[in-house]
């Protein structure tokens, strides 16, 4: 506790870092409160269908992201996700187009032009699941909810489709707006830090309905509960574990000397994470699991038969399977966009250093190469283990919204986006001379695996 106050004195003795974090909680703030603002011509008091639509499956998991706004027929309803969508199709665009590859080589200037064009897909994107998610707000509402004001309406006009869906847009384009702000402003990654905060605020939700039902009717009682509870912090200790786990690649310099000093003559060690990804590969695949319940106008699961029912069950095999084969797969690509062996021999090259045993040049970018696969297989497959969990613990009676939290997208991000944010904090501080957040002074971040734009 000492630590923790003194930690924050000196946080508030840093003008810019103290403006920086207020500023990050002030964006943070709007956001909430935009999630419980709802469109116009819905009567929020009669939201209880579409409530219990999305407490479960694909629909849950999807309103978790959105903090809620997607149940609460909220602006902010189709959140982030469709600008995440529009980054993976940049992304997968930047292998295969030269254009996009010519764009990522511009440096700065390629960037503005990448991310205005993820922006106008972004558009396109939420133009094509707003209709979607209004026609499914309908169903689930009885007919006086959508026109409370004229209760002789009984159809919603072509104006209530046409103004909900700019709206849906312009929410969309306003939360990934106040993402970028936080990113340039405050504190952290900000579409990151937005999905973060999404994901706490069903928390305690979670956990109360799970200590309720443990206590009434699942039975087990408190001492089940507590069961689940320290089973929790573990999956947590192991996720962290995932999240900085890293090996160590001894790298000699050789000596230079220049005029009367000598530089060089020291071995150092470069780095490498087991999981070079960071939680980027997690949220990937999330987004294109969403696909098939946006296709079908995010329509409640069990009216669902076929390939549609199997890809929107979050608990069912298939779905599984095909979420742990796209984490692997992003795993390997999020990696080789993230770190460049060739680029990292390169650089050892020209400051005089090399790994001992490996002539610098090509044999040194294979060697890097190698470690990297190696150690990318068991980080990418504990990945996507911990990302299937839930579905696991669901087996076991725990409840669907508690299990999400049982590692899953919902828990790596928020231990990822935690531990990234609080290095940019350390960072702060220790290059101001004050004594970071731990007591060894470092905090292993994802650093450039969070970027998402």
């Amino acid at each position: 506790m000492k630590k923790l106050i003194e930690t924050l004195r000196n946080i508030n003795k840093i003008e810019e870092l103290r403006k920086r974090i207020l500023y990050t909680l002030l964006i943070i703030l709007i956001y909430r409160l935009g999630s419980y603002v709802v469109l116009p011509g819905v009567d929020p008091n009669m939201l209880a269908n579409l409530q219990s639509q999305t407490s479960s499956g694909l629909l849950g998991l999807l309103n978790m992201f959105s903090g809620g706004a997607f149940s609460n027929a909220s602006i902010f309803a189709l959140g982030i996700m469709p600008y995440i969508s529009a980054s993976i199709v940049i992304q997968l665009l930047g292998m295969a187009i030269p254009y996009f590859q010519r764009l990522q080589r511009e440096g700065e200037s390629g960037r503005r032009k990448i991310n205005q064009i993820t922006r106008y897909l972004t558009v396109a994107i939420v133009a094509l699941q707003a209709p979607g998610y209004i026609a499914n707000m309908i169903s689930q509402l009885p007919n006086e909810a959508i026109a409370p004001f004229d209760p002789t309406i009984t159809h919603p006009s072509a104006f209530f489709w046409v103004s909900n869906t700019i709206i849906l847009i312009a929410g969309t384009l306003f939360v990934m707006w106040m993402g970028e702000r936080i990113t340039d402003k405050g504190i952290g990654n900000g579409i990151s830090l937005i999905i973060m905060i999404g994901i706490i605020a069903r928390l305690p939700f979670a956990l109360f309905a799970e200590f309720f039902s443990r206590m009434e009717q699942k039975g087990g009682g408190l001492v089940f509960f507590v069961v689940e509870l320290a089973v929790l912090v573990l999956v947590i200790l192991l996720t962290i574990l995932l999240v900085q786990g890293t090996r160590r690649v001894p790298v000699q310099y050789a000596k230079r000397i220049v005029g009367n000093r000598q530089y060089g003559g020291v071995r150092q060690y470069i780095p490498i994470k087991v999981n070079a990804a960071g939680v980027m590969p997690i949220i990937f695949a999330q987004a294109i699991m969403f696909l098939p319940v946006t296709l079908v106008g995010f329509a409640n699961s069990e009216s669902l038969t076929g390939l549609a029912a199997a890809f929107t069950n979050i608990n069912g095999f298939w779905y599984n399977f095909v979420f742990f084969i796209l984490i692997v797969l992003f795993t390997y690509f999020y990696t080789a966009i993230t770190i460049n062996p060739n680029q990292m021999a390169e650089d050892m090259k020209k400051n005089g250093g090399f790994i001992p045993g490996v002539k610098p040049g090509k044999k040194t970018a294979e060697y890097l190469d190698n470690i990297l696969s190696r150690i990318t297989l068991p980080g990418s497959l504990f990945l996507a283990f911990v990302a299937i969990m839930p579905a696991l613990v669901g087996q076991m009676g725990v409840s669907t919204a508690f299990a999400t939290f049982y590692g899953g997208t919902s828990l790596l991000i928020l231990v990822g986006v935690a531990l990234d944010t609080l290095q940019q904090i350390e960072s702060y501080l220790l290059m101001r001379h004050y004594d970071g957040l731990t007591k060894s002074g470092r905090i292993k971040g994802r650093g450039p695996a969070m970027n998402m734009g």
